[in-house]
């Protein structure tokens, strides 16, 4: 569910490195909202993520 319609951009993996330089694995989530699209004139709701809503490669319903 955490992806992008769009672009398709989800979670990313890497490592967390403390100030003592301990390790763990860590997710960032990416920001994504449920929201109203127009799609071929219909309205329809979609995750899509905040970047893609800004830039405006999605009209909003």
């Amino acid at each position: 569910m955490a992806k992008c319609a769009i672009c398709g951009k989800g979670a990313h993996f890497g490592i967390k490195v403390s100030h003592s330089h301990r390790r763990a694995n860590k997710m960032w989530k990416s920001n994504i909202k449920k929201v109203r699209v127009n799609v071929n004139g219909t309205p329809q709701r979609m995750y899509v993520c905040t970047s893609c809503l800004r830039s405006g490669l999605v009209e909003r319903a």
